[in-house]
């Protein structure tokens, strides 16, 4: 009898807890993909300050990219890229940019259209995609797969292409 009730105690426990990881996962994915609906929500200033910010962090985001492609691609160099490679899985998230993208800022002096806000989940998505191909394009890197790296950075400039065809004015 002593053994069914401790089974039933355990059993009990681990339901809880896997509960409350559950909810705890769900909480961290809704803060990841949370649209700031003004200002207020995000760690901008104003609303200009947002949209010149993005921009130039895509712009570096670029950048970056390129001198990734020529250190990883054309100079095979992993250890030279390391540097940048984690300045890259840092900067290409969720977290980093999704903030900056404030409901409603797509009006002048702004590339971006107005579906950003419409189809919310489906943009937060595109950084998701962004965030696991650059972690591949990593550890190829880290690998020294330069095969694998250059398929990888082919993913990477698709994520990119993709979101600006459907996001972005040109």
């Amino acid at each position: 009898m002593q053994c069914l009730a401790r089974y039933a105690l355990l059993s009990g426990i681990a339901t809880v807890s896997i509960m409350y990881s559950a909810v705890a996962l769900s909480a961290d994915e809704e803060t990841a993909t949370h649209l700031p609906h003004t200002v207020e929500d995000s760690p901008f200033a104003s609303e200009r300050e947002a949209v010149a910010w993005r921009q130039d962090e895509l712009k570096d985001l670029e950048r970056l990219l390129r001198q990734l492609r020529f250190d990883l691609v054309n100079n095979q160099d992993a250890r030279g890229a390391a540097p940048r490679l984690a300045e890259l899985q840092e900067r290409a998230t969720q977290d980093y940019f999704l903030p900056a993208f404030i409901k409603g800022t797509h009006g002048r002096g702004s590339d971006a259209r107005p579906a950003i806000w419409e189809e919310w989940d489906e943009f937060a998505a595109g950084f998701q995609d962004l965030e696991q191909k650059v972690a591949v394009l990593v550890e190829a890197a880290e690998q020294e797969d330069y095969r694998a790296a250059t398929r990888a950075f082919s993913d990477v400039s698709l994520s990119c292409r993709s979101c600006h065809r459907a996001y972005r004015h040109n």
